[in-house]
């Protein structure tokens, strides 16, 4: 039993390790995936942000208003950028084939992103650029280095330049730091609360069912209880003559 426990233990941490995707301490995005408001910024943030690069070929453009609170005409004038179809799914402005003569490859799909790699990931990964010159785009980050990806929300965010001290004989960074004269258009507070809209709305594209299957969770365990308190007592009620 005890070897068993241990193996699930390795197991676990393994694959815990594997979704985080490296990149030391993640920062806990603490998505709520039924708050509709936060939906709702995160989905124009995608939209205005994301969209020009990446897709979203799992999700449908008619999945979003229940999601969301909102008709599907508020999706439409909002969301939408071109000709489309209620059933088409989040496809990116960028033709693929474009996407790869310009950057050596297409930009991944995030559909499953927040899934395979976590929330705190994507949230971390968002709070993490730094300006590189070295970088092929002038961008770096420290969860996912020499990402191809550049800084898309710079001008909100501000600039942000890698600080460093030695470690075990090598320069690592240790913070990231923006300067006076280099500071966005957002404080901390409010590009943060930016990146979380964009997490959260991710994490609904990984999973557009996991508010309901939460709020049925509920139910499910409630009804679990009573139908084991009834059998228990049931089960006292036939075998009390026997006892």
């Amino acid at each position: 039993m005890r070897r068993l426990l241990a193996i699930m233990l390795m197991v676990f941490a393994s694959s815990s390790a594997w979704a985080a995707g490296g990149g030391g301490d993640l920062m806990d995005a603490r998505v709520d995936v039924s708050d509709q408001s936060s939906l709702q910024r995160g989905a124009k943030l995608f939209a205005n942000n994301c969209m020009g690069c990446h897709s979203a070929k799992y999700v449908r453009w008619n999945a979003l208003p229940e999601a969301l609170g909102v008709s599907m005409e508020m999706v439409e004038s909002n969301l939408i950028y071109g000709s489309y179809t209620p059933g088409d799914t989040i496809n990116a402005a960028m033709r693929s084939a474009d996407a790869a003569d310009w950057f050596g490859a297409a930009p991944p799909d995030l559909s499953l992103t927040a899934r395979a790699r976590g929330a705190d990931w994507v949230y971390t990964y968002l709070n993490s650029f730094y300006e590189d010159p070295d970088a092929s785009g002038g961008w770096n980050n420290t969860v996912l280095a020499n990402s191809s990806m550049p800084h898309v929300l710079w001008r909100m965010q501000g600039v942000p330049e890698a600080r460093y001290e030695a470690h075990n004989g090598e320069q690592q960074i240790s913070e990231l730091v923006i300067p006076a004269a280099q500071a966005g258009t957002l404080s901390e507070a409010e590009y943060h609360r930016v990146t979380r809209d964009i997490t959260n709305f991710m994490a609904f594209m990984a999973e557009p069912v996991r508010a309901k299957r939460q709020e049925m969770g509920i139910w499910v365990i409630g009804f679990l209880v009573i139908f084991t308190t009834l059998a228990y007592l049931l089960k006292r009620e036939y075998w009390r003559d026997i006892h």
